[in-house]
């Protein structure tokens, strides 16, 4: 094994060991029912284990539903992570009406369609740069009644 070998075995052992924000999404729900469409609001908690703060560079979303993409986006410069602390993340996602009268079909009666959520969170870490760290969920979203876009 030569020198260059050693180096990259010790540096990749090193960025292995090292300890990195961790993040869970917590919820998805409906948020706002309008003209142009539904936006459902994403939680995602983020713990920071580093005591000064950390620039979230953006936030990628992909939300699909029947094997098909049926929203995504990304929220650009959401602000930092606080040093030492968990921070609350909010991440809109609006889908088209249309959208969701394709899925018609999925709906059913219980009035949910299923769903599969991606979240890339991409973070700046001193030295080593941006990291992006992964987030999925499965599950159910409610479609909103009629009686939903009046309240």
């Amino acid at each position: 094994m030569n020198l260059v070998d050693k180096a990259k075995n010790l540096m990749v052992d090193k960025v292995a060991g090292i300890k990195k924000p961790e993040a869970d999404i917590t919820d998805v729900d409906l948020k706002h029912v309008g003209s142009d469409g539904i936006t459902y609001l994403a939680k995602i908690s983020v713990s920071n284990p580093y005591s000064v703060s950390i620039p979230i560079c953006d936030i990628k979303y992909s939300l699909k539903s029947a094997d098909r993409v049926i929203a995504s986006g990304q929220v650009p410069d959401p602000g930092s992570l606080k040093g030492g602390e968990n921070t609350m993340l909010e991440v809109g996602i609006k889908v088209a009406h249309s959208v969701l009268t394709s899925l018609i079909k999925d709906i059913g009666a219980d009035w949910d369609i299923d769903y599969f959520l991606e979240i890339g969170l991409v973070v700046d870490l001193p030295v080593f740069g941006n990291i992006t760290i992964p987030l999925n969920q499965k599950g159910e979203m409610k479609i909103p009644t009629f009686s939903d876009m009046f309240k």
